[in-house]
């Protein structure tokens, strides 16, 4: 039926649904909020689309590598001590990042002068801001499980103040129930991707400069290999097969590093002498 058809009534429902309905597609993701947050996004940065792919592509292979590893072999522990074992080594690389490029950027901006140091220092908004986005998500997770265990507001709180007041009070309740539920799992999964993108993009530290990642990506790669030497494989395969598995992800992260900081010298003219004024 078309629209000149309807009844003002029917125009009038067909508009609002059509107005929930954009509004639900308005909220984002929370992938695409926590690329939004841990991506960087300084303007003026140089960034090469012929890494970037090459960088995504090696992405996509470790996934593909990881996933055939998983079917291929037997998991050495339980599919709950797996999972708990990736996120600890998420934390673990993330806190990593975060001392070794504290260290770096310190280094970095007292060894530039001025004025670009207090330049970089301005840069500075962006990691900032990851580390912000991503503790306000760690934040909200807790509030919700705290919300969700009653430990917050119960209804035992309430009180009772009749029938129709007590029903009132638990409809409200299984409403703000279901609405922490949803809060969660959308902060659970910001947090979680914020992580990832955020130990990819070492935190946004390009916004500082470009030549920052590539230096402080190797280092940390190679940190958690030799931390992974001490755990237990994830996964009952060959020597071989586990050895190669763990020795692809740091060098093949160490040429590419490598392969960018070479192209952003030769096509871009960025060098760390230029960068520090020297």
């Amino acid at each position: 039926m078309s629209l000149s058809g309807m009844s003002s009534g029917e125009l009038s429902v067909h508009n609002s649904s059509r107005g929930a309905s954009a509004s639900f597609r308005s909220i984002p993701s929370p992938f695409a909020l926590a690329t939004t947050v841990a991506a960087p996004s300084r303007p003026d940065r140089v960034e090469d689309p012929f890494v970037t792919g090459l960088q995504r592509a090696r992405t996509a292979v470790g996934l593909i590598a990881t996933l055939w590893l998983l079917m291929a072999y037997p998991l050495a522990e339980g599919r709950e001590q797996f999972v708990m074992g990736k996120v600890e080594d998420l934390l673990v690389g993330s806190g990593l990042t975060l001392a070794v490029g504290a260290a770096a950027v310190t280094t970095f901006i007292i060894a530039a002068r001025s004025p670009l140091g207090r330049g970089y220092v301005v840069r500075l908004t962006g990691p900032l801001c990851s580390l912000a986005g991503i503790a306000l998500g760690a934040g909200g997770s807790w509030l919700m499980v705290k919300m969700l265990k009653g430990e917050i507001i119960s209804t035992a709180d309430v009180g009772y103040h009749g029938f129709l007041i007590g029903l009132l009070v638990l409809l409200l309740f299984f409403i703000g129930w279901l609405i922490c539920v949803v809060a969660l799992v959308f902060a659970v999964l910001f947090t979680l991707a914020a992580l990832v993108y955020g130990l990819n993009s070492c935190f946004r530290l390009g916004d500082v400069h470009e030549l920052l990642p590539p230096w402080i990506s190797p280092l940390l790669v190679w940190s958690l290999f030799a931390l992974g030497l001490f755990d237990g494989p994830d996964v009952a395969a060959p020597p071989v097969v586990l050895y190669t598995f763990l020795l692809g992800g740091p060098v093949s992260v160490t040429a590419l590093s490598v392969w960018e900081v070479r192209r952003l010298r030769a096509r871009y003219g960025v060098t760390l002498r230029r960068a520090l004024g020297r």
